[in-house]
């Protein structure tokens, strides 16, 4: 077991998660790979404070799901913790059970796999119409503008309530609250003005509830006394965040990866099977993993991880992309194979039982899209030479800013 006390002055560690390499933009930054064949834990800074970072695939696993470790970002000890995540709303998803439990039972309904089934013909829609208007306006055209972005933000929005007439003021300050190179003032402005705004669309839905998930909640929760209004925006916030971010940006990093391997895109273009299709989204999830430094956790109490002494109050940061990168859990793991037959054992959506409750929804929207987009547009290429494609660094999640494309 290492016990040794490295370096806690953030200058002496390096930053996490780190500058991906150029050449290889579908890959963890390079260290994350050194680390997984250290000894132990490596020693990193996230958000100014000292963490242990967790790279390998079983560590994370354990990690996540271990009672000692907890998400919750109120304990003073947790890192990169401020004064004002004592007063602000509860968030479920940075919170340890029972009290997660509770809030999560309240939404877990509208994102079950049977309840998120139902909606494909709906998302198959959205997907053709945006089809349309991309191949009526003519190429070139930007994939993420005109595909990837305004998909989910729809979708999210229907579920939530939200009109996705201001789409743009949400994607605006989820942009600033999900930019790690954004100052600490304004990322809390742009997270006051979401929040601000999903407190007015609450009250509004008091007077003229509506058929979706903020209605429901007030209905079912606030008027019982269960759920406060703030709690109901801030659930809101993060839903309508996490609910358009993240897939949009899978949808666009995985076309881009797809139009690398013109072999595997070709199979998923040209195939009636739905397991095919269905397994080569979740080998997309794992080869991209794009969700790059969110999943943060404190020790309760002392406890060993990889051979690695965590002691009581010390931060950990999982590397979601650099497990699922883990040789030791995927055969060449460092290649994109739509056929692999353990893909799903992918971490890409978490652990335990903080693992993403959207994830039925992000997989229906891919695999409905991506297909769609491949048998529509069989010649679909890259107007630019990839070297020109700006990617998502320093941004909590990773992607492309634009994907111009031709067909």
């Amino acid at each position: 077991m290492s016990t040794t006390n490295i370096p806690n002055d953030p200058a002496d560690l390096p930053p996490f998660p780190g500058a991906r390499d150029a050449r290889c933009p579908f890959d963890p930054p390079p260290e994350h790979a050194d680390w997984r064949q250290g000894d132990g834990l490596a020693r990193a800074v996230w958000n100014g404070s000292p963490v242990w970072a967790v790279t390998r695939y079983e560590d994370i696993r354990a990690v996540l799901s271990d009672q000692r470790i907890s998400a919750d970002f109120r304990r003073p000890e947790f890192p990169g913790w401020s004064p004002a995540a004592e007063n602000e709303p509860p968030i479920f998803v940075r919170m340890d059970d029972p009290e997660h439990a509770r809030l999560r039972r309240m939404l877990t309904k509208d994102f079950t796999v049977k309840r998120v089934e139902q909606k494909r013909p709906e998302i198959q829609k959205l997907v053709d119409d945006h089809l349309d208007q991309m191949v009526g306006k003519g190429a070139p055209a930007d994939l993420v503008h005109d595909f990837a972005l305004p998909i989910p933000s729809l979708v999210i929005s229907l579920m939530l309530g939200v009109p996705y007439s201001d789409h743009a003021f949400f994607q605006q300050h989820s942009h600033t609250v999900n930019n790690s190179a954004a100052t600490a003032e304004d990322k809390r402005a742009a997270q006051g003005a979401l929040f601000g705004y999903l407190l007015d669309l609450v009250g509004r839905k008091e007077q003229e509830p509506g058929d979706d998930l903020i209605s429901r909640l007030l209905t079912e929760q606030v008027a019982t006394g269960e759920l406060t209004r703030e709690a109901v925006a801030m659930t809101g916030m993060i839903l309508l965040i996490a609910g358009h971010e993240t897939t949009a940006n899978m949808i666009g990093l995985g076309t881009l990866a797809l139009l690398e391997n013109p072999e595997q895109a070709a199979r998923i273009r040209d195939t009636d099977d739905p397991k095919v299709i269905a397994n080569a989204v979740e080998e997309l999830l794992r080869y991209l993993t794009i969700v790059q430094d969110m999943v943060a956790r404190v020790a309760l109490e002392n406890v060993t991880i990889g051979g690695q002494l965590v002691r009581a109050g010390e931060g950990l940061i999982v590397s979601l992309p650099a497990g699922n990168r883990d040789a030791a859990s995927f055969a060449q793991a460092d290649a994109f194979d739509i056929d692999r037959a353990n893909a799903r054992m992918h971490v890409a959506f978490g652990y335990g039982i903080h693992q993403c409750l959207g994830q039925a929804l992000a997989r229906v929207e891919l695999q409905v899209a991506l297909p769609a987009l491949l048998r529509r547009l069989p010649n679909l290429r890259l107007a630019v030479p990839i070297e020109q494609i700006r990617f998502r660094h320093g941004l909590t999640t990773y992607g492309v800013h634009e994907l111009p494309v031709a067909w």
